[in-house]
């Protein structure tokens, strides 16, 4: 069972005791190297399905993510949530328990099945909440997604309304985020993320990129194009980001109840984002410059025939492109399942769907800065 530092050490006795459901996710695996590079927790358990070992980690994760700090688990059965929480007692004989427990566990994966997303994103967030707030945890942030909102152009605000999710995963969040409200004594803080990119990532920002790279080796060459529009908001947050910001609202979740200004029974929910107003052309302009290929958007009849008959357009898509990124990875001498990146779309994220946060409010009250925004700059 993983514990990476001596809470018996006097230099660790004030740091807070860190649990991290899902911690070799593509999030969990950057927010443990953020705690551990600057040696900000006593303890530091990570707690995956699956083994160290084989999720292909970074050589600057390896130490975070060793078995030193992990344990293998099922977190969203109840019978494995004693082996997840218990710790070792203190010197003296008391009783010890997390301080912060993040959950950046759940299915990440689009376009599955309702039950999917029922058993392994909403079940295992009520089941680990249930656990932190019977033993006291004094702060549990629960990663969930600002696809909960209604599409709009407009940035929008954690009030604002979720009536209509973008995706069922958004909606299956959304229900997590509701049951862990009711749930008596939890010190419970929601984030709700944009789109993460950054080293390493997969899925909507990797797609891209192999779709790129598959256009790139055409001859003739032909222009990659979206569909909707250059103004269709894609909004994004650095992965380093995220995880600097998940630690601010634990720490600022262990010393507070409310929002300022909030009413008393107001839920605690923080839209966390970048400035950079990701848009598709946004995308479309970095693509072209990366890739040296041209890029562009389809005609109106296209688009209307799109949302008419997504479902046919995306099998279009991923026939057209599949066959060649495979011979791309041959080429490249790459064996076996070809790695994480993959021009495969998915239908969800191909909707014409604006993703628009607005990210005042953790500013304000937690003190959030974003350093990354996608146009390749950094800000302070």
């Amino acid at each position: 069972m993983g514990d990476s530092t001596d809470p018996a050490n006097p230099a660790n006795a004030a740091k807070p005791a860190v649990l991290i459901i899902g911690g070799l996710g593509y999030i969990g695996r950057f927010l443990a190297h953020h705690i551990h590079s600057q040696n900000l927790a006593s303890t530091l358990r990570l707690v995956d399905k699956q083994l160290p070992q084989l999720a292909s980690l970074a050589p600057e994760h390896q130490a975070a993510c060793s078995l030193s700090n992990f344990l293998q688990a099922d977190a969203s059965r109840e019978a494995s949530q004693a082996r997840i929480f218990d710790l070792p007692p203190h010197p003296d004989g008391r009783k010890r328990e997390f301080d912060y427990v993040f959950n950046c566990g759940g299915e990440t994966r689009f376009s599955q099945e309702d039950e999917v997303y029922k058993v392994r994103s909403y079940g295992l967030s009520l089941t680990v909440g249930k656990e932190a707030a019977r033993r006291g945890v004094r702060a549990f942030v629960e990663v969930s997604t600002g696809h909960v909102y209604n599409p709009s152009r407009t940035p929008q605000k954690e009030g604002d309304k979720t009536s209509k999710p973008h995706t069922k995963q958004a909606k299956w969040k959304l229900a997590a985020e509701d049951g862990l409200a009711k749930i008596p004594g939890l010190k419970l803080c929601v984030l709700r993320l944009p789109l993460v990119y950054g080293p390493y990532a997969g899925r909507w920002l990797g797609t891209l990129l192999a779709l790129a790279r598959v256009y790139q080796s055409r001859e003739p060459k032909e222009t990659m194009k979206w569909l909707w529009g250059s103004e269709l908001r894609t909004n994004t947050l650095h992965v380093e980001d995220a995880a600097v910001g998940m630690w601010l609202a634990a720490e600022w979740r262990a010393r507070n109840d409310r929002i300022p200004g909030a009413p008393p029974n107001e839920r605690i929910v923080f839209n966390v984002v970048d400035k950079g107003a990701t848009s598709q052309g946004t995308m479309a302009g970095i693509i072209r410059q990366i890739f040296g290929i041209e890029t562009g958007f389809q005609n109106t009849l296209v688009n209307t025939f799109a949302r008419l008959n997504l479902e046919h357009v995306v099998d279009e898509v991923n026939d057209d492109t599949l066959d060649d990124w495979a011979d791309l990875q041959e080429e490249a001498g790459i064996k076996g399942n070809g790695g994480p990146l993959s021009p495969f779309m998915e239908r969800e994220l191909l909707r014409d769907a604006d993703l628009s946060l607005d990210g005042g409010r953790f500013e304000s009250v937690v003190g959030f800065r974003w350093v990354f925004f996608l146009h390749g700059e950094a800000k302070r």
